[in-house]
């Protein structure tokens, strides 16, 4: 099973995309909610506090007229107590109770008109009037089973006078308001809801474009890499390139490894073939000698010389394969000022004594120092003249030379002949490589790489077919230093 599909079973509400979307809802209905509230409970004071204050003003105008019960009878006409005082099932302003009561909240009739049942509901609701007249603001009752606000004043004889307001369309007005509130804030919860889904699923895409590279990756495509989103976040956009970058370190460092390990099986193969080679012709001439089918002494001379001849070529390929391990294994160099240009001219003179007859070109006038390990310079001016012996015809000329430019050392090693063809100058470097099967151990040239490689230097090569084959080895810049 891919990995994307193992990771798709754990979507739904544990998914990142779900928790992003609840969080959302849950914040926009939290704030829907304390909104409602806050708005519904200034509503609910301010709407309160009208009536209130009507309830207060009418409150201070019958206190402050100084007037008894007897006189508010006698004073029939005036229609200020008449519309205030008298009241019927059928009054016009149901909403107002006014009803007169003794000190022991008892309804008293006034111009001799028997209290109504609402009268004897708010009277019956306030058992002590004298709290309603001792405080100010005016307090909630429930009269029949309606909540009022009411309050109380007292007349001149010590009669009190309750005043009542009822609340009910208030809070039919609040009840409206909130059934309102809740439809709305339903329908943004659910336009949140599908917004923020489809935005998180946007969003969200890097991601799980992310777990599908991974899952292919998994499955062995190591070349599979992140895509670009449209609208990328910076984060997002960080995470990916973060990502392709660590995939490409992976994939580097998987192909790195897979070469290395068929590198080194080839190598493996390669020097067992190379060591078997002399050592079955030492074991046969052995076998010879064993049986005694050696009883020429000039036979035994020249089969002596063959086993000598055989051993050193295998003691020559043992200590070039001691050398590529040492390379391997970054040895320290023992780094002091040598004259490179010195060194050029002693493997010139050395090839002059060995092939008489080849042309020789040397430029290395002067003195050139860099600082470098001087056996390993050696080393490397051997093997590249080696190479010349070994695969040129000995009337090829061949050039050495050295120079200085912009701060580094350049030592180079060209010759005339047939050269190679552009896929085995690919290999040249590769070990026990030999273009053409021809003769060597084929490491000479890997052992200059890795030398070279050692001081922190570069090998380059220049051939093609019938121009010759030209080395240039650059030392840097760091190390090098000129003498006139």
């Amino acid at each position: 099973m891919r990995l994307g599909e193992r990771l798709g079973r754990h979507r739904g509400i544990h998914s990142l995309r779900a928790k992003l979307t609840l969080a959302n809802v849950a914040l926009l209905a939290l704030g829907i909610v304390a909104a409602t509230a806050v708005s519904l409970m200034g509503m609910r004071h301010y709407l309160i506090g009208q009536i209130d204050s009507g309830l207060t003003k009418m409150r201070a105008s019958l206190g402050s007229s100084q007037l008894t019960m007897r006189q508010v009878d006698s004073l029939g006409a005036l229609a200020f107590a008449r519309d205030r005082l008298v009241g019927t099932d059928e009054q016009p302003r149901p909403e107002s109770i006014y009803t007169a009561v003794d000190a022991r909240s008892r309804p008293l009739s006034v111009f001799g008109v028997a209290p109504t049942t609402a009268q004897r509901g708010l009277a019956a609701a306030v058992p002590d009037p004298r709290v309603l007249v001792k405080d100010p603001a005016p307090h909630e009752v429930t009269v029949n089973g309606a909540t009022y606000r009411a309050t109380a004043t007292r007349l001149a004889d010590g009669t009190y006078v309750l005043l009542a307001t009822s609340t009910e369309a208030l809070h039919r007005g609040i009840g409206k308001a909130l059934k309102l509130d809740l439809a709305v804030g339903t329908l943004l919860l659910t336009l949140l809801c599908c917004l923020t889904m489809l935005s998180v699923h946007r969003r969200m895409r890097p991601l799980e474009d992310m777990v599908e590279t991974s899952s292919a990756i998994a499955e062995g495509d190591l070349t599979r890499r992140v895509p670009s989103s449209e609208h990328p976040t910076q984060e997002v956009e960080q995470l990916r390139l973060a990502l392709n970058s660590m995939l490409h370190q992976v994939e580097s460092a998987y192909r790195t490894r897979e070469h290395s390990a068929a590198q080194l099986r080839r190598f493996v193969a390669d020097a067992s073939h190379e060591l078997r080679t002399p050592l079955s012709a030492i074991r046969g001439y052995l076998q010879l000698y064993d049986q005694g089918m050696l009883s020429d002494p000039d036979e035994r001379k020249r089969v002596w010389e063959r086993v000598l001849a055989e051993t050193d070529r295998m003691g020559r390929l043992v200590d070039e394969l001691l050398t590529l391990a040492r390379l391997d294994q970054r040895p320290e160099l023992r780094f002091r000022n040598v004259d490179v240009s010195r060194l050029v001219r002693d493997a010139a003179e050395d090839l002059r004594v060995q092939q008489p007859e080849r042309p020789i070109e040397v430029a290395a006038d002067g003195s050139v120092l860099v600082s470098a390990d001087e056996s390993g310079l050696r080393q490397v001016l051997g093997n590249l003249v080696g190479n010349v012996r070994t695969h040129t015809p000995a009337e090829v000329p061949v050039r050495l030379g050295v120079e200085r430019e912009d701060g580094v050392v350049r030592l180079s090693v060209a010759d005339e002949g047939p050269g190679l063809c552009e896929k085995d100058a690919s290999r040249v470097f590769d070990r026990f490589f030999r273009a053409g099967g021809g003769a060597g151990s084929g490491l000479g040239l890997a052992i200059v790489q890795g030398v070279v490689q050692a001081h922190g230097g570069e090998v380059a090569v220049r051939t093609a077919p019938g121009e010759g084959l030209a080395v240039t080895v650059t030392l840097p810049a760091r190390r090098a230093a000129a003498v006139p």
